[in-house]
C-alpha cells in the first residue's frame, strides 16, 4: 500500500524543464567546440604564433560542459567533476591515465586533509568552545556577527592556509547559524555569514605567504624572468592594505545583498557565556585535536624559513594530522562517512579541467588572445585587462596556472606601454586570490557550499557584483593607494 503511495507520488513529481534545457545546452556547447573547424592562431607582441590544437579545442569543449552544469546544479557538483575526466578519456582529449589521476593531485588531497581537521574540531567540542566564546564577545547585533566572523577568517589565513582556515571555520560558522535559525531552510543570515566566509578567505590569504602556495610560486616566477627578488616582507607590505580594504567592503557587500532578516538575536550573549560555562574545562581529544593542528600548520609556516622542511611536501605534512586523529582514537572509520565527497569530486574535477587547459596550450592561446586586445591601450587599462584576466581564468583553473600564463604576455607588452613589472605581479596576484564567481574557484568556496545556505547560481550571481567591487579595489590599488606607498607603477 504505502510502496503503491510512493510510487503514485513520483509519477505527479513535474518533469524538470529547466534542468534537462542545461544538461542538454552543455552538451551542445560542447559539440559545436569540439567538432568546429580549427580556430586561428594566437599571436603575441613578438610576432609568435600559438596554435589551438585539436586537443586544446577538445578543453575549451569540456570547459563550455563543466561550467553549464556547475553554473546551474544540473547534477550534483562532485558528479559533473567525474563528466570532466570522462569526457577526457572518450574523445582522447588527454589520455585517462592523466585525466584521471589529477583526481588524487596533492592540491585535492591538501583540501582533503583540511576537512578532516575541521571535522575532527566538531567532534571534539573545539568548534563549539570557539563559537560560544566568540559570540560572547561580539554580542548580539547580527552585523556585528558578520564582521566578527570576517575579521577572525582573514586574520587566520595570515598564519594558515586559506583552505584550512575554511575547513576550521566552517563548523564554527554551523554552530553560529543554529542560535538564529532552528530550520534547515537557507537564510539570508545563512547565506551572507557562508558567502563571505569564502571571500574573505581569499581577500586574507593575499596578505602573506601563508595563506595560500600561489605567492611563493608567483615570486619564484616573477624573479625567474625579470631577476627581481620580492620578500615575504616587501608582499605583504603591499597586500596588506588592498586585502582588508576588501575584507571591509565584503562585509558591506554581504550587509547589502544578504541583510540579515533578523537585526539582533536577543539574549545571544547571555545564552553564549552560559553554554561556554557549561562545557567545563578542557578534555584530552579537545587539547589532542588543538596540539595536532596547531603542530602541523607551525610546521607548514616553517617551510618558508628552514632549509630542512623546504623539500617536505606540504600536503604530506597537513595528512599526518588525518593519521595521528585515527591513531589517537580522536575519529573512527565511521567517521569517513561525514567527509563531504562532493566537494572532494568537485576539486578533483577542477584540478583536471585546470590540468587539461593548461597541458593541452588552450589556456595560454586565451590568454595571448586577451591581452593582445590591451596592447596599444592605455596603461592603466591594459594593467587592469591583465588583472581581469586572471580574475576570470583563476576561477576555472588554478590560480598559479592562471599567473604562469598571463605573466609571461604582459611583461612583454609591459615595457612597450611604460609599465613597471611590479605592478602587473602585484595587479595579478591579487586577483588570483580572489574567485568569487564559481566553487571551483578556491577551496573556501566549496567548503561553503557545504553548508546548504545557497545554490551554485546564487553564488554565482553574488560573485559577479563582488569580482566588480574586486575590479574597482584593483583600479584604486593601482592609481593611488600603491604609488602612495612608492610602489612604481609606471617607467620614468
Amino acid at each position: 500500500m504505502s510502496s503503491t503511495y510512493v510510487e503514485a507520488a513520483e509519477a505527479k513529481a513535474p518533469f524538470d524543464w529547466k534542468r534537462v534545457f542545461f544538461l542538454v545546452l552543455g552538451v551542445v556547447l560542447f559539440g559545436i567546440i569540439y567538432y568546429s573547424p580549427p580556430w586561428p592562431d594566437a599571436i603575441d607582441p613578438m610576432g609568435k604564433h600559438f596554435t589551438l590544437s585539436a586537443e586544446g579545442k577538445g578543453a575549451l569543449a569540456v570547459f563550455a560542459l563543466a561550467a553549464t552544469w556547475w553554473i546551474f546544479e544540473v547534477l550534483p557538483i562532485g558528479v559533473t567533476g567525474i563528466a570532466i575526466g570522462v569526457a577526457q578519456a572518450m574523445f582522447l582529449i588527454r589520455k585517462p591515465e592523466v585525466a584521471f589521476k589529477d583526481f588524487m593531485d596533492p592540491s585535492v588531497l591538501f583540501i582533503f586533509g583540511s576537512i578532516v581537521i575541521g571535522l575532527v574540531f566538531t567532534k571534539s567540542g573545539l568548534t563549539k568552545r570557539m563559537a560560544y566564546k566568540m559570540l560572547a564577545i561580539v554580542g548580539e547585533k547580527t552585523s556585528m556577527i558578520y564582521l566578527g566572523c570576517f575579521v577572525m577568517t582573514a586574520a587566520l589565513t595570515h598564519l594558515m592556509a586559506h583552505t584550512a582556515v575554511a575547513a576550521t571555520m566552517f563548523p564554527l560558522l554551523m554552530a553560529i547559524n543554529a542560535f538564529y535559525s532552528d530550520s534547515d531552510h537557507p537564510t539570508k543570515f545563512g547565506k551572507g555569514l557562508f558567502i563571505g566566509m569564502a571571500y574573505v578567505a581569499g581577500a586574507g590569504s593575499i596578505i602573506t605567504l601563508l595563506g595560500a602556495a600561489r605567492g611563493a610560486v608567483a615570486i619564484g616566477f616573477f624573479k625567474e624572468m625579470t631577476g627581481k627578488e620580492i620578500s615575504f616582507f616587501e608582499l605583504s607590505y603591499y597586500m596588506a592594505p588592498v586585502g582588508w580594504l576588501m575584507v571591509f567592503l565584503i562585509w558591506g557587500f554581504i550587509m547589502l545583498v544578504c541583510k540579515p532578516e533578523k537585526a539582533v538575536i536577543p539574549g545571544l550573549k547571555e545564552k553564549a557565556k552560559r553554554m561556554y560555562t557549561e562545557l567545563g574545562g578542557w578534555n584530552r581529544r579537545e587539547i589532542l585535536t588543538l596540539v595536532i593542528t596547531l603542530s602541523v600548520i607551525l610546521l607548514i609556516a616553517l617551510k618558508n624559513w628552514v632549509p630542512a622542511l623546504k623539500t617536505v611536501d606540504k600536503t604530506a605534512i597537513l595528512l599526518s594530522s588525518t593519521l595521528l586523529f585515527f591513531i589517537f582514537n580522536i575519529l573512527k572509520v565511521e567517521d569517513l562517512e561525514d567527509i563531504p565527497w562532493n566537494i572532494i569530486l568537485l576539486f578533483g574535477g577542477a584540478m583536471s579541467i585546470g590540468f587539461c587547459l593548461w597541458q593541452t596550450h588552450a589556456a595560454e592561446w586565451m590568454a595571448v588572445n586577451w591581452l593582445q586586445l590591451f596592447k596599444t591601450a592605455p596603461a592603466v587599462v591594459f594593467i587592469l585587462g591583465m588583472a581581469f584576466f586572471v580574475m576570470i581564468m583563476t576561477n576555472f583553473i588554478m590560480n598559479v596556472a592562471a599567473i604562469a600564463i598571463s605573466l609571461p604576455v604582459a611583461l612583454v607588452i609591459a615595457p612597450y606601454l611604460g609599465v613597471a613589472g611590479e605592478v602587473i605581479f602585484f595587479s595579478a596576484l591579487m586577483t588570483a586570490g580572489m574567485p568569487f564567481i564559481l566553487l571551483i574557484g578556491a577551496a573556501p568556496n566549496a567548503i561553503a557550499y557545504n553548508s546548504k545556505q545557497f545554490t551554485t547560481g546564487e553564488f554565482f550571481k553574488f560573485g559577479i557584483a563582488a569580482s566588480i567591487l574586486l575590479m574597482v579595489v584593483v583600479y584604486l590599488a593601482v592609481a593611488f593607494i600603491w604609488p602612495l606607498m612608492g610602489m612604481e607603477v609606471f617607467l620614468k
